[in-house]
């Protein structure tokens, strides 16, 4: 495992055509975030990336996109994001938004309004239709850890500055911690 600094340094406009990946390096570059990324073997799942990152599977972002149905002819979606060592409360979920339904969306939604394949999805909504929502034992930790919409790279990104840029809505979605 290697890990690579990025200094903060301005970065020009990203084009509407960039990647999730180019989205979120242009972001925290211009915000003068402080974050490192770790380039690894390409694996999505938290608990093995995790253990290939070095850090505690519960300072992992975990993401979810969840489809809340409202009524017969609504529904929104929620990027739900929690510990990596917890999973997501789909009722927590539901009964937030005040919805009828909560399931997982479909790998080619999630894809399409996460903006990247599923095991890399960013704790970020660049999707008007896309909510965030995070569970706050998350934010407990000093630095987040995420894949960063690449298999093979992930970020640790301290969590003051990923509260500021991300702006996420914050509320109990995952279940209970497993019994230690």
């Amino acid at each position: 495992m290697s890990a690579v600094t990025t200094t903060s340094s301005p970065t020009p406009a990203v084009p509407p055509a960039a990647t999730a990946y180019d989205r979120l390096i242009a972001l925290l570059d211009e915000a003068g975030a402080s974050y490192r990324l770790i380039d690894h073997e390409p694996e999505g799942r938290t608990e093995l990336v995790s253990a290939m990152r070095g850090n505690d599977v519960a300072a992992a972002a975990k993401c979810i996109v969840v489809m809340v149905k409202l009524d017969k002819k609504t529904k929104r979606f929620v990027l739900a994001v929690v510990p990596g060592d917890r999973r997501v409360d789909l009722g927590a979920v539901k009964a937030l938004l005040g919805g009828t339904y909560a399931g997982f969306a479909t790998a080619s939604v999630a894809e399409e309004l996460a903006g990247s394949v599923s095991g890399t999805i960013l704790p970020f909504s660049f999707h008007p239709d896309l909510e965030l929502v995070v569970d706050p034992a998350l934010l407990e930790h000093a630095e987040i850890y995420f894949n960063a919409a690449r298999l093979d790279r992930s970020m640790a990104l301290a969590t003051a500055d990923y509260r500021s840029l991300a702006r996420p809505r914050t509320a109990a979605i995952a279940e209970p911690s497993p019994a230690v």
